[in-house]
């Protein structure tokens, strides 16, 4: 699958998603728009770092997800309505199964949470942890973790921050870094 991250405005993004034999998918625009680096962003990498495979990503390259298929690869309004509905239950399927054995979506919401705020203040940000953001003190083995996270949240941000409007990174899921240089529009 490959995830594509494009800045389509001075205070937007969009994300898309194409998973082969699938039509395209994606959010235009996306939730959690930041200068330095998308919420969704954040997320990718998260995952990607730790091998998420049932997070928001692993589940989109399943089938799953909450990206919508793109403008007419559908077909007629009826066919895109059976690929929604078969693309809810299919998420629906991957969630319980996260929720039964793995919890990697509450893993990665919970280390973008982290990870989001921790970058946002080493780069003289200031922030507030979101509600999901644990409030105690992170635990010896996972400071590791999040140092290694912000390192790569370093990497793309700074690749990120050299986009102009219209241009984009492509990762192939589950890879860390994108899979060629960014993209101008």
């Amino acid at each position: 699958m490959d995830v594509t991250f494009t800045r389509t405005g001075e205070r937007r993004y969009a994300v898309g998603v194409s998973v082969p034999g699938q039509p395209d998918r994606g959010m235009d625009p996306a939730p959690g728009y930041d200068t330095h680096i998308p919420h969704d962003l954040v997320h990718y990498v998260v995952e990607a770092e730790l091998g998420l495979a049932a997070g928001l990503y692993g589940r989109t390259a399943e089938g799953g997800g909450s990206f919508l298929t793109r403008g007419e690869a559908g077909g007629s309004g009826r066919e895109l309505r059976r690929q929604r509905r078969k693309q809810r239950r299919r998420e629906d399927r991957l969630r319980e199964d996260d929720h039964a054995r793995r919890g990697d979506m509450a893993v990665s919401e919970r280390f973008a949470g982290i990870c989001d705020l921790a970058w946002r203040r080493r780069h003289g940000q200031r922030g507030e942890a979101a509600g999901w953001v644990p409030h105690e003190p992170l635990p010896p083995e996972d400071e590791a973790v999040v140092e290694r996270i912000l390192a790569r949240l370093d990497e793309v941000a700074a690749l990120w921050n050299g986009l102009p409007v219209g241009g984009s990174l492509t990762f192939a899921w589950p890879a860390v870094r994108p899979v060629e240089a960014p993209r101008a529009g």
